[in-house]
């Protein structure tokens, strides 16, 4: 069963490119006291993700922020070195955090995997987007298969 309005996040650690290298970044730390966008997609460099997906949250974060957002997060079932590379060629710079689940613990542990394997990626994150404030899922948004919509920042800012 999926995570679902209402519930707490699990532990996890995830992990970012740091000024010295790959840091991890635990769960509680990231959504403690604070309401987070997290979005997550299937993959980094991928069509619809670096076109549409991730600039949608770079190009409304000040929205989101009017509207009480504090931190906005990406998170994908990629390495830590991906994602900061990813970041790096779209230029996100400080706006939203780059979050690795490499190993796939995170989603797993959320119910919101998807098995890829049948197009060579192996397991990935469903499309999803959520709102946690301090910790607790306050939205959540999941994506049918090969959709893209309702994990918008668009929507995010039409539900908020």
């Amino acid at each position: 069963m999926g995570i679902k309005i209402g519930d707490k996040l699990p532990q996890a650690t995830f992990m970012h490119m740091g000024k010295n290298g790959p840091e991890p970044v635990a769960s509680e730390d990231l959504f403690a006291g604070q309401r987070v966008a997290l979005f997550a997609l299937p993959g980094a460099f991928t069509p619809t993700c670096s076109a549409k997906h991730l600039p949608g949250y770079m190009e409304n974060a000040k929205e989101l922020a009017a509207k009480g957002i504090d931190k906005i997060a990406c998170l994908s079932v990629n390495d830590v070195f991906v994602m900061d590379a990813w970041g790096r060629d779209q230029n996100v710079g400080d706006s939203i955090e780059m979050l690795a689940d490499g190993n796939c613990d995170f989603t797993e542990a959320i119910g919101l995997e998807l098995d890829g394997s049948g197009f060579g990626m192996g397991r990935r994150s469903q499309r999803y987007a959520m709102i946690v404030n301090d910790g607790v899922v306050e939205a959540l948004d999941v994506e049918e298969g090969g959709e893209f919509r309702v994990s918008s920042a668009q929507y995010m800012l039409e539900q908020i």
